[in-house]
């Protein structure tokens, strides 16, 4: 077994032990969640759960935010919510920085203690990650995305982590030969599951250094789907309020050549689950990470050293 599979079948001790922040207060004030990466991913999930609670907000690039916060938001004050794994990203850090002296208040969420991140957010949440966890982004992932949902209003109970480890165990006992032949991979999901499809589809590139995309799922449609054929798999992830239009989707995708697994909703590979809307883009986050560590591995590539990467991305200063 891989460090990195012993990093994504083992984080959900750390989910249970975890302390989850309180839900945020209602507030006039947009809230605007920052992420690189993986974690902008993350942002774009907990954004949605956000807006779908009562919450105005809207997920940024970290660098993006630091050069021009005026083309994503026009209010005076708002609260700023930073994701990074390290709590070293240079992007994440200096967002939260600039977000301070720009009066905002930061709220800081990191799997490293007493980070540059903690330091510069004026509340930190701060968590232990799998300590055998690489450069790809797994237990820490997890975690922070449930932080997030947490601050949305979005509980996960022991059940519910019980039910991603079964969801994360189905995913595994899919034989690979279903879906190891494909060389493009396509993601969809809408609603909070928007960034889990994004998540998926960066997971499977990083691990598997192959063709990915993602998508919202109706989008698909509308150009992208000309790329799609026989060496096409798409992961479909199904809400409970579009299950309709993603099956008639899914359909017309396997007319065309793909293979599909279903993540709660029909497919050549059909993976079931009780999930809400809200707690699908967690529950399912584990199988993401298992779908690109069992491809990875029948292609004789070690997941433990993705191709260019860096565990943190640390850019000289200006």
């Amino acid at each position: 077994m891989t460090a990195t599979l012993r990093s994504i079948t083992g984080q959900f001790p750390f989910w249970k032990k975890a302390q989850m922040p309180k839900k945020l207060e209602a507030s006039d004030a947009p809230r605007v969640i920052v992420g690189c990466g993986t974690s902008y991913n993350l942002a774009l999930s907990v954004a949605a759960a956000m807006n779908a609670n009562g919450m105005s907000a809207l997920a940024v690039p970290a660098g993006e935010w630091i050069v021009r916060p005026e083309t994503y938001c026009t209010a005076k004050s708002c609260e700023v919510i930073a994701l990074s794994r390290s709590g070293e990203s240079t992007e994440t850090v200096q967002a939260a920085e600039i977000s301070r002296k720009r009066g905002h208040h930061v709220i800081g969420i990191t799997c490293e203690p007493g980070s540059s991140l903690s330091k510069a957010s004026d509340t930190k949440i701060e968590f232990a990650t799998h300590p055998e966890e690489g450069i790809v982004m797994t237990c820490s992932a997890s975690l922070m995305l449930m932080a997030g949902l947490a601050l949305a209003g979005v509980s996960f109970t022991e059940a519910d982590i019980d039910r991603a480890e079964a969801f994360m165990k189905a995913m595994d006992a899919v034989d690979v030969s279903v879906y190891a032949p494909r060389s493009h991979f396509v993601f969809l999901g809408g609603g909070v599951n928007y960034g889990a499809a994004l998540e998926g589809a960066l997971k499977l590139q990083e691990m598997a250094i192959c063709y990915t995309q993602g998508f919202h799922t109706g989008e698909y449609r509308h150009g992208p789907v000309s790329l799609l054929d026989e060496k096409t798999c798409v992961v479909m992830l199904y809400s409970g309020q579009t299950r309709k239009d993603e099956s008639e989707l899914v359909k017309e995708l396997q007319d065309k050549g793909a293979v599909v697994l279903g993540f709660g909703g029909e497919g050549d590979i059909s993976l079931p689950h009780d999930f809400t809307d809200h707690t699908a883009a967690l529950g399912v986050l584990p199988a993401l990470q298992m779908l690109g560590e069992r491809y990875a591995v029948s292609k004789g590539i070690d997941t433990t050293a993705p191709r260019n990467l860096t565990k943190v991305v640390m850019l000289e200063a200006k």
